[in-house]
């Protein structure tokens, strides 16, 4: 099993999870993280880490966001590694409680 971020991550960025990862599967796009599903081993360390509540284990993914398992997995080739904290992006505070933010996701 792997964990998958949700779009809850989507222009916040927020990377606590970053420096909890003992394997550094995260993955960094313009406006979001992703986790690599080849990489991840499970250990849930960075759940509790993410303010917005963006990381779940795959089999708690909801079934209104299945695409984001495929998503990750996706975006996880083709993004570059990512292994320590940033600042959030400037105006993630605006954008934490935003649902449904899939559409503002950047490439």
């Amino acid at each position: 099993m792997t964990h998958v971020v949700l779009d809850s991550c989507i222009r916040c960025k927020y990377t606590d999870c970053v420096d909890v990862c003992p394997v550094d599967c995260f993955r960094e796009g313009p406006n979001m993280l992703v986790i690599d599903p080849d990489e991840c081993i499970d250990c849930a360390v960075c759940i509790p880490e993410c303010p917005v509540e963006a990381i779940v284990a795959e089999e708690d993914v909801p079934a209104d966001r299945q695409q984001f398992t495929e998503l990750n997995a996706e975006l996880a080739k083709v993004w570059p590694s990512i292994t320590r904290t940033k600042d959030p992006l400037p105006d993630a505070e605006e954008w934490k409680d935003v649902k449904g933010k899939l559409p503002e996701l950047k490439r």
